[in-house]
């Protein structure tokens, strides 16, 4: 049996856990950030050039352009990997750190997430626990193509408070090699560094006043040179994308954005059969996980609905905690499923991945559960590969779905095909990776109604549809 303590005395293939404890030996923690010292520029910027709505793009970087074609950036032998680093500390925000790792290492990036705590072990900012690769001490001698910082507080001033850290990213930017940050990470971190001098930036909304006024741009994505800054969660995707697209090119990055369906023109959201979701308690939800499930299915989906106040718990169905995920990211669970079998939820979720959904399907705790919330007419749903899993239970039986392009043609119901999420009575169904953002705020705007929606999504950064 894999247990914690075995996790952490070597360092795992990719990242997941939580930090109960940690001392300031390598990076002091200091929650709040101190800007007088960096003074705002006395000339405006040139006027950045538009590249489509939600990028912007002043100046190309240097170290821009490789092949455009993936494989030939993944797995030729002439071509070395393209080296990124992503740290991470107490608070950092799962989905932006996540969702990054796992967008570049679809793309080829040879990715290490480094914890800057004395533990490998990490405690996101949402709850999610992960556990990085190897500590920030080992990377002090790479050299790294790109070096992404994730956003969240007390995260950022983790970050911000690591020596090693800040060399690293200092030398990235002096040697004129990619670097980025996303939501607080480039007020609260890379501004008191001095890394944002005479480059236009954007931030979460709540930190675009620690910005100077004359650089600070409100553009979901900022490319500045070397610099990439994005501002929150909810932008999370379109961040990743843009530096796929600096590492590998156009091409790479517009075929990974397709596989992710993030540029389909879907309707968000279709619904049949409408019925109150709404309970009188705090909604308890369920999110089963096994080796090989979504990382970004589960991140995501924990992380929207705990901010939405959702109780939320994590099960494995393998015989320990921890689990590894599809793109390597290993997650620790709250419980195993045993263990919170004997218990009531109002909403049982299914993350995708298709490894993962065949070791679901193989948990039997699982499908008697799964069993027992359609019997008693409570809240069940699937995403991605997943929803072959309530299939084979007949728990799509007489109901409209939806699943990822790949699984459709496994399902026995009638089965939408140009919706991003599709609700059925009590059954909620989405397509996959890029469109789990949109599953999870239909969870929270059947729950709560429009209004907790709109909040959850202003902290997201998210475009909520207004009906």
């Amino acid at each position: 049996m894999e247990s914690v303590s075995s996790l952490l005395s070597a360092p795992p293939p990719s990242a997941s856990a939580s930090l109960r404890f940690y001392s300031p030996k390598l990076c002091t923690v200091a929650f709040s950030a101190s800007f007088a010292s960096v003074s705002s520029p006395q000339r405006k910027p040139p006027k950045p050039r538009k590249r489509s709505a939600e990028i912007i793009k002043t100046e190309s970087p240097t170290t821009t352009t490789t092949s455009s074609d993936a494989a030939a950036t993944s797995s030729s032998t002439s071509i070395p990997p393209k080296k990124v680093l992503v740290p991470i500390g107490f608070g950092t925000e799962e989905m932006e750190a996540v969702i990054m790792v796992d967008v570049l290492r679809r793309s080829g990036a040879q990715v290490t997430v480094a914890s800057v705590e004395p533990q490998l072990e990490v405690e996101a900012s949402g709850g999610t626990r992960l556990v990085a690769d190897t500590f920030i001490s080992t990377c002090s001698d790479q050299v790294f193509d790109l070096v992404a910082l994730p956003g969240g507080m007390p995260g950022s001033v983790r970050l911000r408070e690591c020596e090693i850290l800040k060399q690293i990213t200092s030398r990235q930017a002096e040697e004129k090699r990619l670097y980025g940050a996303i939501c607080a990470a480039p007020a609260v971190t890379l501004l008191p560094w001095g890394l944002s001098r005479k480059k236009q930036i954007t931030c979460h909304p709540a930190f675009m006043d620690k910005l100077p006024t004359f650089w600070a741009v409100k553009s979901n994505i900022q490319v500045s040179g070397e610099l990439t800054t994005s501002r929150g969660p909810g932008t999370s995707f379109e961040f990743a994308l843009s530096l796929v697209e600096q590492l590998f090119g156009e091409s790479v990055a517009s075929k990974i954005g397709e596989s992710l369906m993030l540029h389909r023109a879907d309707n968000r959201k279709k619904e049949f059969n409408s019925v109150e979701w709404s309970v009188n308690h705090t909604p308890q939800v369920l999110i089963p996980v096994a080796n090989g499930s979504e990382e970004s299915e589960v991140v995501t989906i924990a992380d929207i609905l705990r901010r939405a106040k959702v109780e939320v718990t994590v099960v494995s169905v393998e015989r320990s905690l921890p689990i590894l995920a599809s793109q390597g990211t290993r997650i620790i669970a709250d419980k195993l499923i045993g263990d919170a079998a004997g218990s009531i939820y109002d909403i049982i979720i299914l993350p995708g991945g298709v490894a993962g959904a065949e070791r679901l399907q193989k948990s039997r705790i699982l499908k008697k559960l799964l069993r027992e919330q359609n019997t008693a007419g409570r809240i069940y749903g699937a995403v991605c590969s997943s929803p072959v899993v309530l299939d084979k239970q007949g728990l799509l039986k007489d109901k409209r779905a939806t699943a990822h392009p790949s699984v459709v043609s496994k399902l026995t119901n009638e089965v939408i095909n140009d919706a991003r999420v599709v609700i059925d009575g009590k059954l909620i169904t989405g397509r996959g990776f890029g469109t789990v953002t949109d599953f999870a705020m239909a969870i929270v705007t059947k729950l709560f109604g429009l209004a907790r929606a709109r909040s959850v999504a202003e902290g997201l950064v998210f475009e909520l549809p207004r009906s």
